[in-house]
């Protein structure tokens, strides 16, 4: 059963990107079984200040059979700054990677996109299935790549694409290849079955992938001067890249 989406009231504001691509995740995501994933109350829906500005930061999380968490966050610092973020971890049972993509607007301008399906482990290294299936996709060419942080060359995979689009046609181009990682992504999930004789590799992976995550420090220092560290810390590990249990010893 597919479970309807609610109307985000920042989107329609935002980058004309942001706001395709936000689309189109959720129309994907609804080839799921969803239901709700519960973030504490107070941080679904988030108002703060920035230098002044008015920031807003509205999230939504579900979960399915194979996804333990699929969270889409929208941010907006006054009307100069729109931010996507979005990231899929599967149940520790799936030997799935983890869908991750980002988008920061600036002034109208996309500074930065990113999506990645990373295997979570220091090799980063996807199944042959991801990969015969990612190698078949048609090669996108940007006019300006960017270098990824060190903190994300030990998860990111060898198909991350971390760019700074300078057209339009640029920007349509990794709208498609995100939609396409996603639509593969999604369409290999709705195939796996559970491999419980594997949940503690599994679960390990994924707690890599998010203590390096976590390490991303112009998110916390954003949050930081719009809230306080405390917050920050909370938002952090709760919202962005909480750690799924440890595996058993």
């Amino acid at each position: 059963m597919s479970l309807s989406v609610a109307t985000s009231t920042i989107r329609q504001h935002q980058h004309p990107l942001v706001s395709q691509l936000a689309d189109g995740i959720e129309a994907i995501w609804q080839q799921l079984d969803l239901s709700p994933y519960y973030l504490p109350e107070d941080l679904g829906y988030v108002e703060g200040k920035l230098e002044g500005e008015k920031l807003v930061i509205e999230n939504r999380c579900y979960q399915t059979p194979q996804f333990r968490k699929m969270h889409l966050e929208l941010a907006k610092i006054g009307k100069n700054l729109d931010i996507l973020h979005c990231v899929m971890f599967p149940r520790p049972d799936y030997e799935l990677p983890i869908f991750g993509c980002d988008i920061v607007s600036g002034r109208g301008q996309i500074s930065a996109a990113i999506v990645d399906l990373s295997a979570a482990t220091t090799e980063g290294n996807l199944t042959s299935e991801y990969i015969s299936q990612l190698s078949q996709l048609t090669q996108s060419n940007y006019s300006l790549p960017r270098e990824l942080p060190e903190w994300g060359k030990r998860i990111f995979s060898e198909f991350c694409c971390f760019v700074k689009p300078t057209t339009p046609a640029e920007e349509q181009q990794f709208l498609a290849q995100t939609q396409a990682y996603l639509d593969i992504h999604v369409q290999t999930a709705l195939t796996k079955a559970p491999m419980p004789e594997r949940r503690s590799e599994f679960l390990s992976r994924q707690r890599y992938y998010c203590k390096q995550q976590q390490q991303n420090d112009k998110t916390r220092r954003v949050l930081e001067k719009a809230f306080d560290a405390q917050w920050a810390e909370r938002y952090m590990t709760t919202v962005l890249f909480d750690l799924p249990e440890a595996p058993e010893a």
